[in-house]
C-alpha cells in the first residue's frame, strides 16, 4: 500500500492530469446551475396554489437552504469514506433521486386553516427535497474530488465557478426560459440538464485515483482542525447576508410584484457576491472590501427611510448594500478559509450560517417582531462585521492612544444621543421639514471619522438609522393597535387630522374619515367617482333588490357601505389581520356600520372561489393586490375562468389595476379576448387640487361580463360615455396562464 501511494505523489497526478479543470469545472457549474433555475422554477408552479404574498418566497428560500445544508452535511459526512467510495454512493443517490423526475408539484391542496409557513415548507420538501438534496451536494463534492485527481490543487476557485452557474441559472429564467418556456416545457429542459449533470459526475468519478488513494492533503496535513471559535465566525459571517437577501426581497416584492422576476435578484446579487469573493483575483474585492465601511455609512442608515415616491431609488439602495456586505462577508470567509483537508466542514459552517440567516429573516422575524426590524439589525450585524480600516494616516494616529479613543467613543456616543434628539425635536423653525437630512448628515459626518473604529462607527450607524425613520416606527410599534405584522405584511395605521390610513408596506389601503357623520363616507379607491362606484350604483338595475356580492380583498371594509337592504355579501380574504382590523379592532368600522352580517371567507381567494356554486354571485371585484405587489395567480387565463364560472351570465366583474410600476391592461384584455368577456376601463384621477384629494385615491378599474346589455348599462351606449373606454389590447402581449407569464413586457418603465 505504501509503494502505491508513494507513486502516486501530488507531483506526479498534477502533471499527467493538467486537462482537468474544465471537466470539474463544467460538471460544478451545470449542478449549480440547475439547482438555482429549479428554485423560481418550483416557486413558478406554486403560485396558483401558494399565492403570490412575498412571504411564499421567503418561505421557499427556507426550503432551499435547510435543503442546502442537508446537502452539505451529507457531503462533509461522506468525506470520512475515501473519494471512490464516494463517488459510488453518491452515483447511486443522483440515480435514486432521478425517479422523481420530472419535476413538479406534488398534488396537494392546503385548508383553510392550514398555517401557510408551515405548509408550504412541508409541500416543497415533498416534492423536490430528494432532488435539490442531491444536487445540493455537488459543489463541495466534486471540489473535494478535484483536488484528490489532481494531487492536491487549490479546490476554492472551484467555488467561483459553482456560484457563476447559480447566477446564471437565476438570471437565465426570468430573461430567457419563463418568456419563452411553458412550465411542462420547463421541467423537460430540466429533466435533460439533470441527465447531463450524471455523465458529467460519472465522468469525474472515472478519473479519481484508484483503490481511493488521496494525495489532496499533501502540505496541508501539518494544519490544525478549525477551532470552535473559528467555525461560529464563518457561521455569522455567512449568517447576516442570507438573513440581509430575504429582508431585501421582502422590500421588493412586497412593492412591485410576487413573481420570479424579482425574486431571483437580490438571489443572484447574493450568488454573485460568492462568486467574486472567492475568485483567483483578488484585486476589486479587497478594494470593494475596504470601502465597505463608507457604502454602509452612505446607503445604511437610509435603509429602514420611509420613502413610497422614490421606490427605485430605495431599491438600488437596498441592492447596492446587500451586494457590498455580500462580497465583504464572503470574502472574509474566503480569507479564513481552512485546507481541503477541511473543506466540507468548512462549507457545512457556511450552510448552517446560510439557513439560520434565512429562518431568522423568514419565520423568527415575522413572529418576533410588529415591523420589519431584522433589516436594520442584519445592517447593523453587517457593519459590526465588515473589517474596519482607518481611511487616513491621520485618523489612526488619532485613535491608537487607548485613552484617547474611549474619550472619542464616548464623546461619539453623547453627540449622537443629542444630534437624534435634536432631530426628533426640531427646536428650531428652521429645522422644519429639512431636520431629517441635517440630523442625518451631522451624525454621518462624525460617523466617517469613526472608520476603522467598530464601537463609535456603530453607533453613528444606529444613530442614523433612528433620525432616517426608525424612531417614527419604534414610535408606532409603541402606540397600542398603530401596527400589525403576519406572514403576509406590515400593516400599520396612521391619524393625519380627521383621516385614518391603512398602508400594507409603502401603499395605503384603505381609508376613513373620523369626522362625526362622515364615517361612512366612501373613500380611497372606492369612491362614487369610481369605477367600482360606478357599477355599484347600477347594481340593483342589472340584478335586482337580492343581488349577490363578491370581494376579493378586505382592506379596510369600504365597499361594505355599497350594501343594499336584501344583498348578500361574501368577502374572500387571506389574511386573519385584515379580518381583524376591519371588524374587531375598532380602527376601521365600514364593515360593523354598514353591513356586519357579511359572510367573510378565510383563505386563498382563488381556492375558495373554485370551491363555489356556478353561477352564484351577480357582482364580484378583485382588489387584492398586496402593498403594489400583483398576486399573479389571480390574473392568469385559468383564474378569469374561475371567475367566470362562479358568476351568472348576466354578472360583472370588477378588477382594480391601479399600480405604479405595472401597466396591467395587456393582461387583462388578452384574458377578455381568450374568455369570451366584454370589457371596459375606467380612470378616475384625482388632482391634487382636489377638494378629495386626502382622502380619494386616483384609480383604475375595468369592467368585465359577458352581457353586451350589462356593459351599456354601466358604461353608456354607446361607449364610451364619461371616463369608460375600451381596452387596449398589446398585440404583441403573450397573455398570462398558471403556466406562462411574464412581467417584462407591463413594466412602465419600458413602455
Amino acid at each position: 500500500m505504501a509503494s502505491a501511494a508513494g507513486a502516486l505523489t501530488a507531483e506526479g497526478i498534477g502533471e499527467h492530469r493538467r486537462d482537468l479543470g474544465p471537466l470539474f469545472v463544467g460538471t460544478i457549474f451545470v449542478g449549480s446551475f440547475l439547482l438555482f433555475l429549479v428554485q423560481p422554477m418550483i416557486a413558478r408552479m406554486a403560485l396558483p396554489r401558494l399565492g403570490g404574498a412575498p412571504a411564499v418566497w421567503n418561505s421557499a428560500m427556507l426550503v432551499y437552504q435547510a435543503l442546502l445544508l442537508g446537502g452539505y452535511a451529507y457531503a462533509h459526512g461522506l468525506s470520512r469514506l475515501n473519494v471512490r467510495n464516494q463517488s459510488v454512493v453518491h452515483l447511486l443517490l443522483l440515480a435514486s433521486a432521478a425517479l422523481l423526475l420530472p419535476i413538479g408539484l406534488v398534488d396537494w391542496t392546503p385548508s383553510a386553516t392550514a398555517s401557510p409557513a408551515l405548509w408550504i415548507l412541508w409541500l416543497l420538501l415533498v416534492s423536490i427535497g430528494p432532488l435539490f438534496l442531491a444536487v445540493a451536494a455537488q459543489a463541495p463534492m466534486i471540489q473535494r474530488w478535484y483536488a484528490a485527481a489532481t494531487g492536491g490543487r487549490d479546490p476554492y476557485p472551484l467555488y467561483a465557478a459553482s456560484n457563476l452557474g447559480s447566477f446564471t441559472g437565476l438570471l437565465s429564467y426570468p430573461l430567457l426560459v419563463e418568456p419563452r418556456l411553458t412550465l411542462a416545457q420547463q421541467s423537460t429542459l430540466w429533466t435533460i440538464g439533470y441527465v447531463l449533470l450524471f455523465v458529467l459526475t460519472l465522468s469525474c468519478a472515472a478519473v479519481l485515483p484508484r483503490a481511493g488513494v488521496d494525495t489532496s492533503d499533501a502540505g496541508y496535513t501539518a494544519e490544525r482542525r478549525p477551532t470552535l471559535r473559528r467555525r461560529l465566525w464563518w457561521i455569522m459571517l455567512a449568517a447576516v447576508p442570507s438573513g440581509l437577501m430575504l429582508s431585501t426581497t421582502t422590500y421588493l416584492t412586497t412593492d412591485i410584484v410576487a413573481m420570479p422576476m424579482l425574486w431571483v435578484i437580490p438571489l443572484g446579487l447574493y450568488l454573485l457576491s460568492f462568486t467574486l469573493a472567492f475568485a483567483a483575483e483578488r484585486g476589486a474585492v479587497v478594494s470593494l472590501c475596504r470601502l465597505s465601511p463608507l457604502i454602509i455609512l452612505a446607503f445604511g442608515g437610509m435603509a429602514i427611510r420611509h420613502a413610497p415616491s422614490q421606490p427605485f431609488f430605495m431599491a438600488s439602495v437596498e441592492l447596492l448594500l446587500l451586494f457590498t456586505i455580500a462580497v465583504t462577508l464572503h470574502a472574509e470567509m474566503y480569507r479564513t478559509r481552512p485546507a481541503p483537508i477541511y473543506l466540507t466542514g468548512f462549507y457545512l459552517c457556511m450552510s448552517i450560517g446560510g439557513a439560520l440567516g434565512g429562518l431568522f429573516s423568514g419565520l423568527l422575524a415575522p413572529v418576533l417582531f410588529d415591523w420589519t426590524y431584522e433589516h436594520p439589525l442584519l445592517i447593523l450585524a453587517a457593519a459590526a462585521l465588515v473589517p474596519q480600516h482607518y481611511l487616513f494616516d491621520a485618523l489612526d494616529r488619532l485613535w491608537s492612544n487607548r485613552t484617547r479613543a474611549v474619550v472619542l467613543t464616548l464623546a461619539m456616543l453623547v453627540l449622537t444621543i443629542i444630534l437624534v434628539g435634536i432631530t426628533i425635536e426640531q427646536p428650531w423653525r428652521w429645522m422644519w421639514g429639512r431636520s431629517m437630512w441635517i440630523g442625518g448628515g451631522a451624525i454621518g459626518l462624525l460617523t466617517f471619522f469613526c472608520i476603522g473604529r467598530r464601537v463609535p462607527f456603530l453607533t453613528g450607524i444606529a444613530g442614523m438609522m433612528l433620525v432616517f425613520g426608525g424612531y417614527e416606527s419604534l414610535r408606532l410599534s409603541m402606540t397600542p393597535d398603530a401596527r400589525a405584522r403576519s406572514y403576509f405584511g406590515v400593516y400599520t395605521i396612521r391619524d393625519s387630522g380627521d383621516v385614518r390610513t391603512l398602508a400594507h408596506g409603502t401603499t395605503a389601503h384603505g381609508v376613513q374619515l373620523l369626522t362625526p357623520g362622515r364615517e361612512r363616507e366612501l373613500t380611497s379607491y372606492y369612491s362614487a367617482f369610481s369605477g367600482v362606484g360606478q357599477a355599484m350604483f347600477k347594481l340593483p338595475e342589472i340584478a335586482g333588490p337580492a343581488a349577490r356580492v363578491g370581494s376579493v380583498g378586505l382592506g379596510t371594509g369600504t365597499l361594505a357601505c355599497y350594501t343594499r337592504p336584501g344583498q348578500s355579501w361574501r368577502i374572500y380574504e387571506i389574511d386573519p389581520v385584515v379580518i381583524d382590523i376591519a371588524r374587531r379592532s375598532g380602527k376601521f368600522t365600514y364593515l360593523p356600520r354598514c353591513n356586519p352580517r357579511a359572510q367573510i371567507i378565510l383563505g386563498d381567494a382563488r381556492v375558495s372561489l373554485a370551491k363555489e356554486p356556478a353561477q352564484s354571485l351577480d357582482f364580484l371585484s378583485l382588489d387584492a393586490f398586496s402593498s403594489d405587489a400583483v398576486p399573479m395567480h389571480l390574473l392568469t387565463r385559468e383564474a378569469f375562468a374561475i371567475y367566470g364560472r362562479v358568476l351568472a351570465p348576466r354578472g360583472m366583474l370588477l378588477v382594480h389595476i391601479s399600480n405604479r410600476f405595472l401597466e396591467l391592461e395587456p393582461v387583462i384584455a388578452r384574458a377578455a379576448r381568450e374568455g369570451g368577456w366584454l370589457a371596459a376601463r375606467y380612470d378616475d384621477l384625482i388632482s391634487p387640487t382636489s377638494e378629495y384629494y386626502d382622502y380619494i385615491n386616483s384609480s383604475s378599474w375595468i369592467l368585465m361580463t359577458r352581457d353586451a346589455a350589462v356593459l351599456a348599462r354601466v358604461t353608456g351606449d354607446p361607449p364610451p360615455q364619461h371616463k369608460w373606454r375600451p381596452l387596449k389590447e398589446d398585440a404583441g402581449f403573450t397573455g398570462w396562464s398558471d403556466d406562462y407569464g411574464s412581467i417584462l413586457p407591463l413594466l412602465k418603465a419600458f413602455r
